[in-house]
């Protein structure tokens, strides 16, 4: 049987928020089997509880955001694709700011922090979503059209296609797709940082965002070029991120998927729209455990690794 998964330890850290630009400290605690993922507003005068559910997110402009009421906590698409990168099910987040803090713009120092407080297996099967029939979303038309499918699947692989129609971007790739058969998130995903530009910065600080951001936790691009002097740390990063944004974009799901995601131009309000809707057809999934020997390769390669 495929068990559920927490942390053996309680483990913290601290950083700066991407957008508030603000210190802040997240401490990961063990959780019980079918908790789930729990962010906990610590600083405030009485704890408020935020479940990483895709019907909790409130806003998704440069960050997915989960919100109750004035509540909220954002930026949490990174620590989340770690989870799912490492397959934890059930983690309490204790949070004493707004925004969880952006690290190196990757999920890599996530997955480090995970990996030292040790992965514990639960005595509980993990339960997996396995989608039955295709569910999309479009938006816009022409050369503007965005859109976003998951299909059936049996395992887990992503196809993310960019166009940025800028210089740096388009000497990359502008295509990837990874399959967890055979692909280590943490060797090809986790690394991958987020991105922007200079041209934006002014616009973003002034609309409260990007207050954060510095050539420590983003790859920096001006007109023509990056301007991070150690340049790129894969060929394919900057889409390498979009496909770690949805990842821990869908994780919010509540469930490990089983299932292809194929996507053009998505993003964090595209990601969540798919999410609901998915969910909202409930012949279009069912739940599903497995015994280790059925189970797609998907599910115990990496996980046995981490």
């Amino acid at each position: 049987m495929i068990r559920q998964r927490t942390i053996q330890k309680t483990i913290s850290t601290k950083g700066v928020g991407l957008h508030s630009g603000r210190r802040v400290e997240i401490t990961l605690r063990p959780a019980a089997p079918d908790t789930g993922i729990v962010f906990h507003r610590v600083d405030l005068p009485e704890v408020v509880d935020l479940p990483a559910r895709a019907d909790q997110v409130g806003n998704t402009r440069m960050a997915s955001v989960l919100q109750q009421g004035n509540v909220r906590v954002s930026t949490v698409e990174h620590l989340m694709s770690a989870l799912a990168g490492l397959g934890v099910d059930n983690l309490h987040i204790d949070i004493n700011g707004e925004e969880v803090p952006i690290m190196d713009g990757s999920a890599g120092t996530f997955v480090y922090l995970l990996r030292s407080a040790g992965l514990e297996e639960q005595a509980a099967p993990k339960k997996f979503l396995r989608v039955l029939k295709p569910v999309e979303i479009r938006e816009g038309e022409g050369d503007d059209l965005k859109w976003a499918r998951l299909e059936p699947y049996d395992g887990y692989a992503l196809s993310f296609a960019i166009d940025f129609q800028h210089p740096a971007i388009d000497s990359t790739a502008n295509f990837a797709q990874v399959d967890f058969a055979t692909d280590s998130y943490v060797k090809t995903i986790a690394r991958a940082r987020t991105f922007g530009f200079v041209s934006e910065v002014e616009a973003l600080r002034a609309a409260g965002l990007a207050r954060g951001g510095s050539l420590d936790n983003a790859i920096v691009m001006d007109e023509y070029r990056v301007l991070n002097t150690d340049g790129l740390r894969y060929d394919d990063e900057f889409v390498k991120h979009k496909i770690l944004d949805a990842i821990g974009d869908l994780y919010l799901i509540g469930k490990p998927l089983v299932a292809r995601y194929v996507a053009c131009k998505s993003g964090h309000g595209l990601n969540n729209q798919l999410a609901r809707a998915l969910l909202a057809q409930q012949d279009a999934w069912e739940i599903v455990s497995y015994e280790s020997s059925e189970a797609p390769k998907a599910f115990t390669r990496e996980w046995q690794l981490a």
